[in-house]
């Protein structure tokens, strides 16, 4: 990871964050957790800046701080990282479950990485979680206007790949359909998409909100070959947002991890 985490923090002190809206005393987040470690891996839009600042958006800091700033570094610049600032920053990704993890976010998501007898909070069957942009932004990525999107995507979507060539994952989950969207077009791949009747969310009026399932495999990720099949699983429902997620389709979305990992039902994601 070492090598992407340099690559990053080079592109973050080159960008105009501005333009980007990213956060920019805050490091890059490759990972939540140890990709090296983990079997599994969920995989998100970008970080949140709520694992940078508290409810007033001052920054997190002493016993409360998560990850690295150019504050806690005591650095001026990004240009000014050397070697050991960089494991600094990676020891933070690697060592984050067993520090302060925002909870809130990611209790109800392992109890979906439960299906694969894998969890966050495991030394023995450790997951980790990925994010499609690997950098904070000041707003939330469905609030940023469409160009900043894409120049995002433009900035870093590549070290996705990278991250996952040099990783020991072999199961990818994505977390909601603005991920499973995004991670199909920056991948150049469509996924097999079922409706799922039992994840359906009711509402009071109408016949409520469907689920859809998402599988596939990949080989490679925008041209960087893996080395090795990586299975796909995805659902439409944003687990930690999505309103009406009950505790039953949040155990049937559960079940239906567990046996596409038991089983091994994979099948190839295709080209569109």
């Amino acid at each position: 990871m070492h090598s992407t985490l340099a690559n990053l923090v080079d592109r973050l002190d080159k960008s105009r964050t501005s333009e980007v809206r990213v956060i920019p005393w805050s490091s890059p987040v490759p990972a939540f957790g140890s990709p090296v470690r983990s079997q599994v891996a969920t995989l998100g839009l970008n970080p949140s800046n709520r694992e940078f600042v508290d409810e007033s958006g001052t920054e997190l800091d002493g016993h409360d701080r998560r990850f690295h700033t150019l504050h806690s570094l005591g650095l001026g610049g990004w240009s000014d990282a050397d070697a050991d600032d960089l494991r600094s920053i990676a020891l933070a990704c690697f060592d984050y479950f067993r520090g302060r993890p925002y909870d809130q976010w990611f209790r109800r998501l392992d109890a979906i990485v439960a299906g694969t007898r894998s969890s966050y909070y495991s030394d023995e069957n450790p997951a980790c979680h990925l994010d499609l942009i690997p950098f904070a932004t000041k707003e939330k990525w469905g609030d940023l206007k469409s160009q900043t999107r894409r120049k995002l995507v433009e900035l870093a979507a590549d070290s996705l790949g990278t991250l996952l060539r040099d990783s020991s994952i072999r199961i990818l989950i994505l977390n909601g359909e603005s991920v499973a969207s995004l991670f199909q077009d920056i991948a150049g791949i469509r996924l097999e998409r079922r409706e799922k009747i039992r994840w359906r969310l009711p509402r009071r009026r109408g016949s409520g909100v469907p689920g859809y399932a998402y599988s596939g495999v990949i080989r490679e990720f925008r041209g960087i070959p893996l080395d090795r099949d990586m299975l796909v699983l995805g659902y439409n429902h944003n687990i930690q947002s999505s309103f009406g997620v009950t505790a039953q389709v949040v155990k049937a979305i559960r079940h239906w991890v567990a046996s596409r990992t038991k089983r091994g039902q994979w099948g190839a994601a295709t080209r569109p």
